[in-house]
């Protein structure tokens, strides 16, 4: 008998917003996992930690755990399922403004890209390699049309800095 696709268990999403003018409906990211989640076969389960970070934080944390205080856009921390943890993508919000605006993509779907990046660290894809990348570049698009055609993108928007 075919398995029942729709009995699928998949990881719970859990934001921890430490960006203070980041800005965003919590149902609209869960809805976006859940396309996102819906693309590739997975045996995760339990919380997935989404962590939105400024640069200098992010940064610290790449050198802590990845031994380079470089920035960069995404950091993930595997699956420990004994403990019930589906994993956890930290990712730069100041990396993610600065990439948009030198790449011409809105903020939102840059942000987007990211925790659509480290989902598929975690189910397996790399990019250390050049044909490791071409694949992960591949599936990132595939999950990107699939987004697109459910007009699942989250809303993220940054609240406009006021002076004292």
């Amino acid at each position: 008998m075919p398995a029942n696709t729709s009995s699928f268990l998949h990881p719970h999403v859990e934001v921890a917003n430490q960006y203070a003018s980041l800005h965003f409906d919590p149902c609209k990211i869960n809805n976006f996992f859940e396309v996102i989640f819906s693309v590739h076969r997975h045996s995760i389960t339990g919380e997935l930690s989404i962590v939105f970070m400024d640069r200098i934080s992010h940064s610290k944390l790449h050198g802590k755990y990845l031994q380079d205080y470089r920035p960069t856009d995404v950091i993930t921390f595997p699956a420990d399922q004994e403990n019930g943890l589906a994993g956890e993508i930290c990712v730069s919000v100041d990396q993610a403004i600065e990439e948009s605006d030198r790449r011409s993509l809105s903020f939102e779907h840059e942000l987007s890209l990211y925790l659509i990046h480290g989902w598929l660290h975690l189910v397996g894809f790399d990019d250390l390699e050049k044909v490791d990348r071409e694949i992960m570049r591949l599936e990132e698009q595939r999950v990107i049309d699939r987004v697109k055609k459910l007009s699942a993108w989250p809303d993220f928007r940054l609240a406009q800095q006021q002076c004292d």
